[in-house]
C-alpha cells in the first residue's frame, strides 16, 4: 500500500510560514553549496501530490507564477473554490481524508502531503500520516502559520534517521 509522507519544512519554533505567509526564510545558515538535494532524492518515490489552496495559490503566484514546478506529479488540490481541473492538477472538494484513503488504495508510489496546516492537521487527526519529514531549518519566526497547531490528539513517533547540512536538520519519524 502506498504511504502518505509529510515532506516539509519548519522554523526552529515550529512555523512553516512567517506572520504575513512568506517563506522566503527557508534557506541553511551558510551557503547553497552546503545544501544536501534531499527534495530530488525524496521526489523519486512519489509520483501524487496532495495541497490545500492556499499552498498552491502561493506556489503559483509567488513562489513560481510562471511554470508548474510539480509537472512531473498529479496534484490533487483540496479547495472550495470552483477550479477546473487538467490531467496535472485536480481541484477536489473531497475531504482529505477520504481522498487519502482512496489514493492509497490506488496502484502507484506514495503520497506526498505538501502543506498547509489545515489539510496536515485534518490527516493527522485521522492518523492518516505514515511517514513526517521535517527540515528545521535554523530561524526562529516568533509567530506566523504554525505546523502543528491544533492537533486534535497525541500521536506517537519513532525516529528513523536524522541528517544535518548547511544548519539545516531533517528529521523522519514514522508512526509507532
Amino acid at each position: 500500500m502506498r504511504k502518505v509522507i509529510l515532506f516539509i519544512a519548519m522554523s526552529l519554533d515550529g512555523y512553516i510560514a512567517d506572520r504575513n505567509g512568506s517563506v522566503d526564510w527557508l534557506h541553511g545558515q551558510g551557503s547553497d553549496g552546503e545544501n544536501i538535494d534531499v527534495y530530488s532524492e525524496f521526489v523519486k518515490g512519489i509520483d501524487t501530490i496532495l495541497m490545500g489552496w492556499n499552498t498552491y495559490h502561493q506556489v503559483t503566484t509567488e513562489l513560481s507564477p510562471t511554470e508548474w514546478v510539480y509537472s512531473d506529479f498529479t496534484t490533487y488540490v483540496v479547495t472550495h473554490n470552483e477550479m477546473d481541473s487538467s490531467e496535472q492538477i485536480r481541484f477536489t472538494r473531497e475531504s482529505p481524508a477520504c481522498l487519502v484513503k482512496k489514493l492509497k488504495t490506488e496502484a502507484g508510489k506514495d503520497i506526498w502531503i505538501c502543506g498547509g496546516a489545515n489539510l496536515i492537521r485534518q490527516l493527522m487527526d485521522e492518523d492518516l500520516i505514515d511517514q513526517y519529514y521535517i527540515s528545521v531549518i535554523p530561524t526562529l519566526l516568533g509567530a506566523g502559520i504554525r505546523l502543528f497547531e491544533g492537533v486534535e490528539k497525541e500521536i506517537k513517533l519513532k525516529l528513523q534517521r536524522t541528517q544535518t547540512y548547511n544548519g539545516i536538520t531533517d528529521l523522519v519519524y514514522t508512526r509507532r
